[in-house]
């Protein structure tokens, strides 16, 4: 319980202020706990990168879980609004690990070790999306998933940037989808 605190405060940190503000006593303070809790967890300030990443691939997660859970994923057009929502959710209310993500993403490009954790992140979304990518018709899902990736990769980042609450992404989505899928 006290990791996954530290790790959330840890997301605060990254969110507010990019990488080179995630210090251990940054992360203490953000977390409200005495100086040296941070430390106790996670020795390095690669654990704590990692440990963080770790956290918000499973936090993105537990997002989409709950998005997919509702929505009917079987024909694009739904498939789409759940992750239109997704993007809304991950710009809106969870808007913090969107921007701790793409902190640790930049920093991970300069640390191998961070980027296979990232890359563990990306296969195991591969292994959900994939099938539904099969079921809606796709004939190179892996091919596709990366396009849809791109997509959902690049209305997170413009809408970190410029927000657009009113701006609804399943329209671009559902384009995509539909073009891939037809050829």
């Amino acid at each position: 319980m006290r990791e996954q605190l530290l790790l959330d405060a840890a997301i605060e940190v990254l969110a507010a202020g990019g990488v080179r503000q995630l210090t251990h006593r940054a992360v203490d303070a953000a977390a409200q706990l005495p100086l040296g809790s941070t430390s106790n967890r996670f020795r390095s300030r690669d654990a704590l990168l990692t440990g963080a990443l770790n956290r918000i691939l499973e936090r993105e997660m537990a997002v989409w879980s709950a998005l997919a859970s509702t929505k009917d994923l079987d024909d694009v057009g739904g498939f789409a609004s759940a992750l239109g929502r997704l993007v809304e959710k991950l710009t809106g209310e969870h808007r913090s690990l969107s921007l701790a993500r793409h902190a640790v993403f930049v920093e991970a490009s300069n640390r191998p070790q961070l980027g296979e954790e990232a890359e563990k992140g990306r296969a195991e979304l591969a292994n959900w999306m994939m099938p539904a990518l099969l079921t809606l018709g796709s004939r190179d899902p892996k091919a596709h998933l990366q396009y849809l990736l791109a997509l959902i990769d690049g209305l997170l980042t413009s809408r970190l940037v410029h927000p657009a609450p009113d701006a609804d992404p399943a329209p671009a989505i559902a384009a995509l989808l539909r073009g891939l899928i037809s050829h």
